[in-house]
C-alpha cells in the first residue's frame, strides 16, 4: 500500500483526533515551509504544532513526504446567480448586460432553485480546497429576500463543513427607489454577515454610501463594496468613501473589491488612493475572472486587462486578495471553483513576477481568511479549525504554479474529498 493510500485509510479510521507526523507545513501567508507534527482533535481543531505533537490515544499518519496547507478561502462569490449561465443570457459580455440579464432572471426565481444552485458551486469549492466562502447576495426589487433568506439558511446547514459569510448586497438599479434600499437595509443586515453594495452605478452614491454605513454601525457589521468596477479614470468614487470610512469610525471594517478604475487613473492619482487604502487599514478584493472578461469591451484598441493594480497595491502591503466572483452566470461563463486557479491568473494577469508566487497563495488563504475575520480560527496553529489541505507539492509555490496531482481536503479534520472525488456524506 502506498503511503498516500495509508493516509486516507487511517484518516477514514480515525475517530478521537490523529497526529499528521513529520509534515512540511506551510506557514504564515507566504506559506513558509516547516517539518513539524501537527495534532488534531477529536473535535475537530489543531490541539498542538510542533515535533513531537501528539497524545497516546490518537494515530500518527506519516506525512514525511507530504505537504499540509491551510485550506482555501474564496472572499467574494455570488452564490444567488451562480450556475445560471444557459438560465440568463448575456449575449453582449458587459456587466450591465449581465446586471440586466440576471435582474429578469431574478424576478421568478424559486427558493429551491436558488438553493440547489448554490449547493452544486459550494460543493464543488470544497472538493477543490475552499473551506469558506463570502458571498454576495442581491437585496433589491427584483430579487427581494429570497436570496439572503435561502443563503442563510445553508450558511446554518453546512456550518460543519464550511464557513459562509452573507454580504446583504443591496443594489441601485437604474431608476431604483433609494427610499426602499433604506426601509429595507436593516432587515437585510439582521440575516446577513456584512453589507454591500455597487458604488459606480448609484446614481446618488453620496445618500446610497450613507445608508450602507450608518446601517453598518447600527448593526455592528463589515462593509463590503464593489468598488469601480470600470475603466473611466474622470469617474471614481473612492473619496466618497474615504470620507464615510472616517465619519462613521469604520476603519479596518471595509473591504473594496475590483477596483478596476485603479488600473486606469495617473500614477499620482493611483499613489493617492493607495496611501489612504494604507492609512485607513482597507482591504482589497482582485477579481481576474469578472474583470479580464467584462472589462474594455468597448475600446479601439487592443483592450486593457481591466484588474486593479495588483503588484503595486501587494507591494506597498495592501491586505490585498484574490476570489473566483462569478462562477457560470451572466457574468462570467467559466468557473470551477478553484481557488488556486484564481491565484494563478492573478499572478499573470496582475503582473507579479515568478519570485512572487509565495504572495500569489497568501491572496488565496492568509489575505482573504484576515478580510473575513476569521482570525484565530485559520491557519496551522493551535486552536485552528482543522481546515486543511494535504497535497503532494513540495512547496507554496508549487502549489500556486502547477497545483497538486493529489489532494485531501480535510474540513473541521474530517476528510471531505480526496483528489478532486467528493466524500459520499458531502
Amino acid at each position: 500500500m502506498s503511503q498516500w493510500d495509508s493516509v486516507i485509510r487511517d484518516l477514514s479510521r480515525a475517530r478521537k483526533g490523529y497526529t499528521l507526523a513529520g509534515a512540511t507545513a506551510l506557514i504564515g501567508a507566504r506559506g513558509e515551509a516547516e517539518k513539524t507534527d501537527i495534532l488534531i482533535g477529536g473535535g475537530g481543531r489543531i490541539e498542538a504544532v510542533g515535533a513531537p505533537a501528539a497524545r497516546s490515544d490518537c494515530p500518527r499518519l506519516d506525512l514525511s513526504n507530504l505537504t499540509v496547507s491551510p485550506a482555501l478561502v474564496d472572499a467574494h462569490q455570488h452564490l444567488d446567480k451562480t450556475q445560471t449561465l444557459k438560465l440568463a443570457s448575456n449575449p453582449s459580455g458587459t456587466l450591465q448586460g449581465a446586471r440586466d440579464a440576471f435582474a429578469a432572471f431574478a424576478r421568478g426565481v424559486t427558493p429551491g432553485n436558488l438553493a440547489a444552485r448554490a449547493e452544486t458551486t459550494m460543493r464543488r469549492c470544497l472538493t477543490r480546497g475552499a473551506t469558506a466562502i463570502r458571498t454576495h447576495v442581491n437585496v433589491d426589487k427584483d430579487a427581494g429576500f429570497v436570496g439572503v433568506d435561502v443563503l442563510s439558511g445553508l450558511r446554518e446547514q453546512w456550518a460543519d463543513r464550511m464557513t459562509l459569510q452573507c454580504v446583504a448586497f443591496m443594489v441601485p438599479h437604474p431608476r431604483q427607489d433609494y427610499d426602499w434600499l433604506a426601509a429595507n437595509i436593516d432587515a437585510a443586515a439582521l440575516k446577513a454577515d456584512a453589507l454591500g453594495g455597487t458604488v459606480a452605478v448609484a446614481e446618488d452614491p453620496e445618500r446610497y454610501l450613507d445608508i450602507i454605513f450608518s446601517a453598518a454601525v447600527r448593526h455592528g457589521k463589515p462593509i463590503d463594496l464593489h468598488m469601480d468596477e470600470h475603466l473611466d479614470a474622470g469617474r471614481q468614487r473612492f473619496d466618497l468613501v474615504f470620507e464615510r470610512v472616517r465619519k462613521f469610525g469604520m476603519r479596518g471594517r471595509v473591504v473594496l473589491s475590483h477596483c478596476s478604475v485603479l488600473c486606469a487613473v495617473p500614477d499620482d492619482v493611483f499613489e493617492r488612493i493607495r496611501d489612504q487604502i494604507l492609512e485607513l487599514d482597507l482591504g482589497v478584493i482582485t477579481l481576474p475572472a469578472a474583470n479580464l472578461y467584462i472589462q474594455g469591451r468597448g475600446q479601439d484598441l487592443l483592450p486593457p486587462r481591466g484588474l486593479t493594480r495588483v503588484a503595486p497595491l501587494a507591494r506597498a502591503g495592501v491586505k490585498i486578495a484574490a476570489a473566483s466572483d462569478n462562477i457560470q452566470d451572466p457574468f462570467i461563463p467559466t468557473g470551477s471553483g478553484d481557488m488556486l486557479e484564481i491565484a494563478r491568473w492573478t499572478l499573470l494577469a496582475g503582473h507579479l513576477h515568478a519570485s512572487e508566487l509565495p504572495i500569489a497563495y497568501g491572496m488565496a488563504t492568509h489575505v482573504p481568511a484576515g478580510l473575513l475575520g476569521l482570525g484565530a480560527d485559520y491557519g496551522i496553529k493551535a486552536g485552528a479549525r482543522a481546515d486543511l489541505l494535504i497535497t503532494d507539492c513540495e512547496d507554496a509555490e508549487r502549489l500556486v504554479a502547477g497545483g497538486p496531482d493529489r489532494m485531501i481536503v480535510l474540513s473541521r479534520g474530517r476528510p471531505i474529498a480526496r483528489g478532486g472525488s467528493i466524500a459520499a456524506n458531502l
